[in-house]
């Protein structure tokens, strides 16, 4: 790893285990308390208490670096910024099922360069930094960092796809693209969030589309997938976490996959 990403992939772990454990602490708790936002989206006091500690951390460690936080909000025109998802799949916490991580990552004259998804109650965690590869550790496993690789498969006809919630697809026109994609693959599924673009990393799926994320979704998995060898764009193609909507794939689809989902 390059000398200058040392420091700051090491402070990215060592948040993501204090933000394990205040994710943990709350998971399933009888109290925790479950409010919506404007958009109907749920919040719960863990996703603020998990972005707090975050945001204290980095406060004493990079007090010259600014935040974006999905819970309070922040700062993305700086030269160096995090970006930071508290819980994603907070539908998952709230619901008290273990699919929920902490994305944490370093963007650097706006490229994410730095990425951190930490699962703990999958007992999982992927990293990555720019120009040294992508990594998982897996508690149930004993693996404490393996190598992450995306698959070799090259038609589509073989591939193994996945998206998040339909509505998604519905709200934005679009639902025939999705399900021409379905059809002109091998298997199809909804495993959402941060999840399915890990799995693109692991080279357990081959491509991953979210008609609709933000920044702080993207971010962290977007350079554990182009470690691993793959790509993260928006549906035209650009490198780019910003624009509501991504494809990660293990590259060899990608151009393949976006001539059917593109607008």
């Amino acid at each position: 790893m390059t000398d200058d990403l040392q420091p700051d992939l090491a402070l990215a772990l060592r948040i993501a285990d204090a933000a394990d454990r205040v994710t943990s602490s709350r998971f399933r708790a009888s109290d925790l308390r479950v409010d919506r936002k404007p958009d109907r989206t749920p919040v719960t006091d863990a996703d603020v208490a998990t972005e707090d500690e975050v945001r204290r951390i980095l406060a004493a460690e990079r007090p010259d670096d600014a935040v974006l936080g999905e819970e309070r909000g922040g700062d993305t025109t700086a030269t160096r910024h995090w970006i930071v998802d508290p819980i994603d799949g907070t539908k998952n916490y709230s619901r008290g099922v273990p699919v929920f991580a902490t994305l944490l990552a370093l963007v650097v004259d706006g490229d994410p360069v730095v990425g951190v998804v930490s699962a703990p109650a999958l007992g999982r965690r992927w990293w990555a930094a720019r120009g040294r590869g992508a990594f998982t550790s897996d508690v149930a496993r004993g693996i404490e960092a393996a190598p992450l690789a995306v698959s070799g498969v090259a038609d589509l006809a073989d591939a193994y796809v996945s998206t998040t919630d339909l509505d998604y697809w519905r709200e934005i026109g679009a639902r025939d693209r999705w399900i021409a994609l379905t059809e002109a693959t091998w298997e199809s599924r909804a495993f959402g969030d941060f999840h399915h673009h890990v799995l693109v990393a692991e080279g357990l799926l081959d491509a991953a589309v979210e008609p609709g994320a933000s920044a702080w979704d993207l971010a962290a998995p977007a350079v554990v997938v182009r470690e691993a060898g793959g790509r993260l764009t928006d549906f035209t193609g650009a490198d780019r976490i910003d624009a509501g909507e991504a494809l990660s794939t293990n590259g060899a689809l990608h151009d393949t996959v976006l001539g059917v989902i593109r607008p």
